[in-house]
């Protein structure tokens, strides 16, 4: 698939995602949450990291699916060495790459530096969908990096990447919705996937509770390794969402969120 006709893909599929949990969030709101210049803010942070990324393209080697072909067609990582066949490698790149990323998002939290570039996205002090679409360009940067060295190492198939890399902005999009989900739904889909609740808990304005859930698309990963939390310690209705000290006049602040990395201590 030509570059221009996977952007338009993914273009396509983030509109209609974005639209249905836009309506959907209207009708069946879990919290009450602003939008007007969080919005502003949360889509200029998109908008700006995307152009970025077009940018960067020019100077790394290769941005995720192009890292995919590139292990393709060198035989570049575990995958492509073993001659795995075609549809257990999709299988398995994409799950390596939820891991991958699972394990990004702890080191996130657990690193110094990491963690000052992403309480950008923790900053937010309402959840919506566009939350899950607020990082700052660094934290982009990185990830990118991140997934690049995972695809190479791997031999992640290009369709495994390009799959991944779909639903990963649609579920960010989805975990971070003001959904409220019928009980039985929720309490099934989160069996294997991580939904607006369960995600929720992470944004807590709590360090316990937002040390936990850092899953993304699968929520096999918390589970794993101990750092599932099924509810936040008050009602999803009451709980506190976002960062000590952060005004929310700075957090919906364009230029203040593109500061913030580089000033203060963080919580």
């Amino acid at each position: 698939m030509a570059a221009i006709e996977q952007t338009a893909l993914r273009l396509l599929i983030f509109v209609a995602v974005f639209a249905v949990l836009g309506l959907s969030e209207r009708f069946w709101p879990r919290r009450t949450a602003e939008r007007g210049q969080r919005w502003i803010t949360n889509f200029g942070l998109l908008v700006f990291n995307t152009g970025l990324l077009r940018l960067a393209s020019f100077a790394l080697p290769a941005l995720a699916v192009a890292a995919a072909f590139g292990a393709e067609h060198w035989q570049l990582g575990l995958l492509q060495l073993m001659k795995v066949p075609a549809v257990w490698a999709v299988v398995i790149g994409f799950v390596v790459l939820d891991l991958a990323i699972y394990g990004q998002h702890v080191a996130m939290h657990a690193v110094p530096s990491l963690w000052r570039m992403h309480r950008v996205h923790h900053a937010d002090g309402a959840f919506d969908l566009t939350t899950g679409l607020r990082f700052h360009p660094l934290e982009i940067l990185v990830s990118q990096v991140w997934k690049i060295g995972v695809i190479i190492l791997v031999g992640v198939p290009v369709l495994a990447a390009l799959v991944f890399e779909i639903v990963l902005n649609a579920s960010s999009m989805f975990s971070h919705a003001n959904l409220k989900l019928p009980p039985g739904v929720e309490r099934w889909l989160r069996l294997v996937l991580v939904t607006p609740d369960m995600h929720r808990v992470h944004h807590s304005l709590e360090r316990d509770e937002r040390d936990t859930n850092y899953g993304f698309n699968l929520s096999l990963w918390d589970r794993l390794f101990a750092t599932y939390r099924a509810q936040p310690r008050l009602s999803h209705e009451a709980m506190a969402i976002g960062l000590g000290g952060v005004a929310q006049g700075e957090a919906f602040d364009f230029a203040a969120m593109m500061r913030f990395p580089f000033a203060g201590e963080g919580s």
